[in-house]
């Protein structure tokens, strides 16, 4: 009895998959499993393989938000779809205040790269405690050192980009 269960079990597993599949057209860049439409269309038969498709999202305001982005645009163009229309004074006013608080953040950032310098000695710090005891506490220490001089020239770098992103600075008349 468990042997013919087992059997019957076995082949309906086998069986499963070759029943599940369809067959499956490819029409251009379109795939369907429906055979009328395939003939219809002319469209050739895939073999071998699954195919999974995947739905993608298209662009909103087609090819004239590109043309107008490059050639100047307007802020709307660029701002997210629902968002409020800023009026250009209101803009430069924002712009301005955006410009001041990363040009602040890109001091101190600064500030801090050159104190990380002068205590990272050129990979050579001066030993602290128990480092003169234990050598691999200094050796982590100066690569926790070497790593955080990374980051902060990262981060001036990356404040850098985003103050090159905004529109230059107006000089006043």
């Amino acid at each position: 009895m468990k042997t013919a269960s087992l059997i019957f079990l076995a082949g309906s597993l086998i069986a499963l998959p070759a029943l599940s599949q369809e067959r499956v057209w490819r029409c251009g860049n379109e795939y369907t499993n429906n055979a009328t439409i395939a003939q219809q269309k002319g469209c050739k038969i895939m073999e071998g393989g699954n195919v999974t498709v995947v739905q993608g999202t298209r662009a909103s305001g087609g090819g004239s938000a590109s043309s107008s982005s490059s050639s100047g645009g307007s802020s709307a163009a660029r701002s997210p779809a629902g968002s409020p229309r800023v009026e250009g004074v209101d803009q430069r006013a924002r712009d301005g205040e955006a410009r001041s608080v990363l040009e602040a953040e890109l001091k101190k950032a600064e500030a801090r790269q050159a104190e990380l310098q002068k205590e990272y000695n050129n990979g050579e710090p001066e030993k602290q405690g128990s480092e003169g005891r234990n050598y691999q506490k200094y050796l982590d220490r100066v690569a926790e050192m070497k790593a955080e001089l990374a980051r902060n020239e990262s981060d001036i770098a990356g404040i850098r980009r985003e103050i090159a992103r905004l529109p230059a600075k107006q000089q006043p008349q």
